[in-house]
């Protein structure tokens, strides 16, 4: 289970066998949530958040700043998935210690 990211408490990391879509788990205390990343034409468009079973989703609070911290770093997050799940790599943990300043937004895209 490599941890990717630390920030403010949240712990990103994935599970050693994933699958698509590229997602990240996001844990607090005893609470969880995983969000699905969904990239179009190498563009971040939609982030959509899950419960795992058995445990309680993060804090509407959490949620929030995990899905900004998504938002923010979705090409780290993409970078280190590709590291681990294709390249078979081991990735470090970074811890972020300073706030996301503004909320980024997720340009809406779309069907073709």
């Amino acid at each position: 289970m490599p941890e990717i990211f630390e920030y403010f408490g949240l712990v990103f990391y994935f599970y050693s066998s994933e699958h698509d879509p590229i997602h990240v788990h996001v844990k607090h205390g005893d609470r969880e949530s995983i969000f699905d990343m969904i990239i179009y034409n190498n563009v971040l468009t939609e982030i959509r958040s899950r419960k795992k079973r058995g445990v309680d989703l993060l804090s509407a609070r959490d949620e929030k700043m995990a899905r900004d911290f998504i938002t923010h770093f979705s090409e780290e997050i993409v970078t280190k998935w590709v590291a681990v799940f294709v390249l078979k790599e081991q990735v470090q943990k970074t811890s972020i210690k300073t706030k996301i300043e503004k909320e980024v937004k997720i340009p809406k895209v779309k069907n073709q």
